[in-house]
């Protein structure tokens, strides 16, 4: 049997349920300062989805899953952007490195990351605990695959009969070729 990875499930849908599953931890909770701020500097506005920050934590989470040890600097170029700055050519600008960290320490209160050092590299990684969560919701989101009915056998259209070409007669008596029939 094959084992289900959480990067063989659809993102958007991983991280929706992911979500949903994290609200249920008391140490993930979006700050007082949350309403207020905008994700980073190319963003105009501050979201308008009252879940944003459980939907960018199990952005995160799934982020640490599959790259490993993982900073913080890292995580802001990924969810950073271009920002439109009117007629002026758009620069790159990186996300917000509050909200990271922040989520980052919450994640690592709940226990479902935790800070490592892996050759050179240095930052967090996904603990057991972290792993089992999205281990078993890849399961749960890959499922049985729904069987799909077999469309009904629709018949084969007849092919067409060739029509004989006629030769048909000019005006003027002479006889016409088959394309020229139908003009006669």
């Amino acid at each position: 049997m094959v084992m289900i990875k959480p990067v063989d499930i659809d993102p958007s849908v991983f991280v929706k349920e992911l979500a949903a599953r994290l609200q249920e931890y008391p140490e993930i909770k979006a700050p007082g300062w949350a309403v207020f701020v905008k994700t980073g500097r190319d963003r105009e506005r501050p979201p308008l989805q009252r879940d944003w920050w459980h939907v960018r934590s199990a952005a995160i989470l799934r982020t640490v899953y599959r790259l490993g040890p993982v900073g913080t600097s890292k995580l802001r170029t990924k969810y950073g952007g271009k920002k439109n700055r009117g007629v002026a050519s758009e620069h790159a600008y990186k996300g917000s490195g509050n909200i990271i960290r922040t989520i980052l320490q919450q994640l690592e209160k709940a226990g479902l990351v935790a800070q490592a050092t892996k050759g050179l590299r240095k930052g967090r990684i996904m603990t057991p605990k972290g792993a089992k969560l999205l281990n078993s919701l890849a399961k749960a989101l890959s499922g049985p695959l729904p069987k799909r009915p077999k469309a009904a056998a629709e018949p084969k259209p007849e092919p067409r009969k060739a029509e004989p070409k006629k030769a048909g007669k000019r005006k003027d008596g002479k006889r016409a070729g088959p394309d020229k029939a139908a003009e006669a």
